[in-house]
């Protein structure tokens, strides 16, 4: 076993221990030299509010990881349950994207933008670090859209799409 090499046991470990902790979806798209791009992430998170910047994990070896991280400006796309479909297709390898079914435009800035979401940050690139198998993508939020749709945000865990509402609340004691 090299030296940097995880031991697979702590590895096996590390992808349970992810797997069983819920995390927000979203769909993470950009213009890349064959046209647009994007896939599913559950690796978005809230780094500062001022200015506002988020982060992302992407894989390096995808087609649409590279032209994402090639890319000065990208939208971030936050999912509702009304978008499992979407989270599963930008998921899928070789997956036809941005075809004329999907409701999508290209933003003035270059940017794919998908409607029926629930909301849309656009953003610029600021800093790439590599780590591991992927490369995470700092980006400072230029603009935040509304895009559409006002269901319960999407939730994965376990290789499951939840639904988060009010009946998921955990209401404090009185």
């Amino acid at each position: 076993m090299r030296q940097d090499a995880t031991p697979p046991s702590l590895a096996a470990a590390f992808r349970d221990a992810f797997s069983a902790h819920p995390a927000g979806v979203a769909i993470v798209t950009a213009s890349g030299p064959d046209g647009p791009a994007g896939l599913t992430a559950s690796s978005v998170i809230s780094v500062s509010a001022e200015p506002p910047v988020l982060a992302v994990s992407i894989s390096r070896g995808t087609e649409s990881g590279a032209a994402l991280l090639a890319g000065e400006t990208l939208a971030v796309h936050l999912l509702t349950t009304g978008n499992r479909r979407l989270a599963e297709l930008f998921a899928r390898p070789g997956s036809h994207r941005f075809g004329s079914d999907m409701d999508w435009y290209t933003a003035p800035s270059g940017e794919p933008i998908i409607r029926g979401v629930g909301t849309v940050l656009r953003c610029k690139s600021l800093d790439r670090m590599p780590a591991g198998t992927g490369v995470v993508l700092a980006a400072l939020v230029l603009q935040v859209l509304d895009g559409g749709s006002f269901a319960p945000p999407l939730v994965y865990q376990r290789r499951i799409y939840y639904a988060l509402d009010e009946w998921s609340a955990l209401r404090a004691r009185t």
